[in-house]
């Protein structure tokens, strides 16, 4: 039993690193190739806990191997336009100036209810308003609408202002956050006195965030 565990843990802590190397994508946002990858790689790592017997490293080899191979895939990609075409594909315009593009469907084999349900995620249900859709190698579709139906921006109502920065996490659950901190150009001692000042030590802080301008919020921890 404690040998499982063991080599759980080592499996664990191994596939975690495989997959950062990787690179941070959302499952949805994967193309075929990285999609492919995390499959094998999901079953292959299950190899060594499920057969004790079996040596641990050489089990965990073509985990390396394919993800040292989708490494290398995907610098070449980088550099190369036609591999990354091959590879993932490429976009297809399946809506355009209110049209829809049923050849294009059939070739994506999607459904116009596919199409009706990604509209309605972006608050569109007439397909007219939409200027262009744009079916994503991840399999995502991208909707850009008409100029008549776009909302209005700042700009559009001639509304001045400054564009800020969001605030900064700066204690997360009586944890400060160093770098937050640096981000709003303030220091350790800063913090001290502002909390001070208002009677507050920082692990009773759930969270605390704050800006350049020093618009902030605190939270306390609940008793």
């Amino acid at each position: 039993m404690a040998i499982i565990f063991i080599r759980s843990v080592i499996v664990y802590i191994f596939v975690t690193f495989a997959i950062r190397l990787m690179g941070k994508r959302q499952i949805g946002e994967l193309q075929p190739s990285e999609l492919v990858i995390t499959i094998l790689v999901s079953n292959i790592a299950t190899l060594p806990v499920e057969n004790p017997s079996a040596p641990l490293i050489p089990g965990l080899l073509p985990v390396a191997v394919l993800v040292c191979l989708d490494v290398i895939m995907s610098g070449i990609a980088l550099k190369s336009r036609k591999i990354r075409s091959i590879v993932s594909g490429n976009p297809k315009i399946i809506i355009k100036d209110g049209e829809i593009d049923q050849k294009e469907l059939r070739e994506l084999r999607f459904t116009i209810d596919d199409v009706l349900e990604a509209l309605h995620g972006y608050g569109i249900f007439d397909i007219s308003e939409v200027q262009y859709a744009v079916a994503e190698t991840t399999g995502k579709i991208s909707v850009l609408q008409k100029y008549s139906y776009r909302p209005a921006t700042n700009e559009d109502l001639a509304i001045k202002g400054e564009s800020v920065d969001p605030p900064a996490v700066i204690i997360n659950d009586g944890v400060l956050i160093e770098d937050a901190l640096s981000s709003i150009k303030k220091g350790e001692g800063w913090l001290s006195e502002l909390l001070k000042s208002k009677g507050l030590d920082r692990r009773d802080i759930f969270l605390m965030t704050c800006d350049k301008n020093e618009k902030m919020t605190i939270i306390k921890k609940e008793k």
